[in-house]
């Protein structure tokens, strides 16, 4: 994680006590897009960077000057959507956007579980519901399935990345730099997991963002087989769907089970995407 570097230090922010200049409220400026277009940016580049950032990085990162990203922070820190405050120091996405995105992430995410449930009955399987937290991915929403035998767990569970169909569907969501860091992240928080083909896995990403399907054949847990797809909400998060199957049931399954779960990524794409 990129660290604030000495010669573009966080006191060097501007006071956000005064509103800068050009982006006072109640005025019409012929600039407005272009600057709500640069906002954006930065808080993109800050999405990806938690622990936070350096004016200097954040313009780098951004392709803007450092006085233009110096006075487009100052308003977003007056608004609370970004902060300078905290343990680390650095620029970081403040409490007044995390409560924003929650709201937004919380509604998108009620208005898939009717179309999961409707996947569930269509393939008689549990249906998972994942999303990215750290170096893995945790489940947020299953609808059990309705065989005699089938895969469960806990909504709340934390799984791997880099050995879970769900994990490396959202894996193959990301770019290449972020893949590294992710899998490494991915393998510290998950030391039961080793990962033996570093290579191999980069291959099957490949494939993954060619297909939009990912699989963990008994990668992480003997006995089950899971295909999973992955979709990027509004604001450019990854958000998996899986199918966790008894192994002795996938193999006659794949092909229709895949296939119905692409037909369901088609579908909601309207939910999720931008």
């Amino acid at each position: 994680m990129p660290m604030v570097s000495r010669q573009d230090p966080v006191r060097d922010l501007p006071d956000v006590s005064a509103r800068p200049a050009g982006l006072s409220r109640g005025k019409d400026h012929s600039g407005g897009i272009q600057v709500i277009a640069r906002a954006a940016a930065i808080l993109r580049v800050l999405e990806r960077r938690p622990d936070g950032l350096s004016l200097g990085q954040i313009a780098k990162a951004a392709g803007l000057s450092r006085s233009t990203v110096q006075r487009i922070v100052a308003a977003l820190a007056m608004e609370n959507f970004v902060t300078t405050t905290g343990p680390n120091p650095g620029v970081r996405i403040g409490a007044g956007l995390i409560g924003i995105a929650a709201a937004v992430g919380s509604s998108s995410l009620a208005l898939l579980r009717p179309h999961l449930r409707a996947l569930s009955e269509d393939v008689c399987e549990t249906v998972d519901l994942a999303v990215l937290s750290g170096g893995s991915a945790v489940f947020v929403d299953q609808v059990p399935g309705r065989q005699r035998l089938v895969a469960m767990s806990a909504v709340g569970e934390r799984f791997p990345l880099h050995c879970t169909a769900n994990g490396k569907a959202i894996l193959a969501c990301m770019a290449e730099a972020d893949v590294l860091e992710l899998v490494e992240k991915s393998t510290a928080e998950h030391p039961d997991h080793p990962l033996t083909d570093h290579n191999g896995l980069m291959h099957e990403l490949g494939r993954t963002r060619q297909t939009h399907l990912a699989f963990d054949f008994e990668e992480h847990r003997q006995g089950i087989t899971a295909v999973g797809t992955a979709l990027l909400d509004w604001f450019g998060r990854p958000v998996a769907i899986s199918i966790p199957i008894p192994s002795l049931r996938f193999a006659d399954r794949q092909d229709e089970i895949s296939a119905r779960l692409l037909q369901f990524r088609e579908r909601v794409k309207g939910v999720l995407r931008r």
